[in-house]
């Protein structure tokens, strides 16, 4: 995938996340069920942008560990 293919994904789901209201996951997931996407395929087009917000909603669902960090910070 291209970087612009990828840039134009990740404003795509943001965007889509932001009118539907829903997380990036989903917005990923509802795209894919609308135009027939394969996730295997949404999963390649995923950049680092959107890479680390998914991450973020993830720590926050408790999907994954969240890293220890210092008091304060």
């Amino acid at each position: 995938m291209t970087r612009e293919e990828k840039n134009l994904f990740s404003i795509l789901i943001q965007t889509l996340a932001h009118q539907k209201s829903m997380s990036h996951m989903d917005a990923i997931v509802y795209h894919c069920e609308q135009t027939g996407l394969e996730i295997e395929v949404a999963a390649k087009l995923v950049d680092e942008s959107l890479k680390s917000k998914l991450e973020m909603e993830a720590k926050e669902l408790g999907y994954i560990q969240r890293t220890s960090q210092l008091p304060g910070i």
